[in-house]
């Protein structure tokens, strides 16, 4: 009797830049193509009984689950971070003083003074 087992890393540690996440996406995804490729094995496979191809192709297919999740939650991650950066730059620009043209802003050169 022949046993498969399949084991696959899912940990990952939080990136703090966009290609830290690519590379972990790009990861997770090869992890995917590995998984599937055991699938497509598996169904040749002749020594197991169909019971344990079942079983087989049960794990493999909830590992890919997980993957899939874990990459849509990174890409989530990123999109927030993305977001939160714009926002943060919507705050800067908007947060610094008009600057003085003289039209309706006056500066040195451009300004009345009335006295009554």
């Amino acid at each position: 009797m022949t046993t498969i087992t399949t084991s696959t890393n899912t940990s990952i540690g939080s990136g703090s830049s966009s290609a830290g996440s690519t590379s972990q996406i790009a990861a997770l995804n090869k992890q995917i193509v590995n998984l599937q490729n055991q699938l497509k094995s598996l169904a040749t496979d002749t020594t197991l009984t169909n019971e344990q191809k079942t079983e087989q192709e049960q794990v493999i297919n909830s590992q890919i689950q997980l993957l899939q999740a874990q990459i849509s939650q990174l890409e989530q991650q990123e999109t927030q971070k993305a977001q939160d950066k714009k926002e943060a730059q919507q705050d800067m620009t908007s947060a610094s003083p008009p600057v003085a043209d003289g039209v309706n802003r006056p500066n040195a050169s451009h300004s009345l003074n009335v006295y009554i």
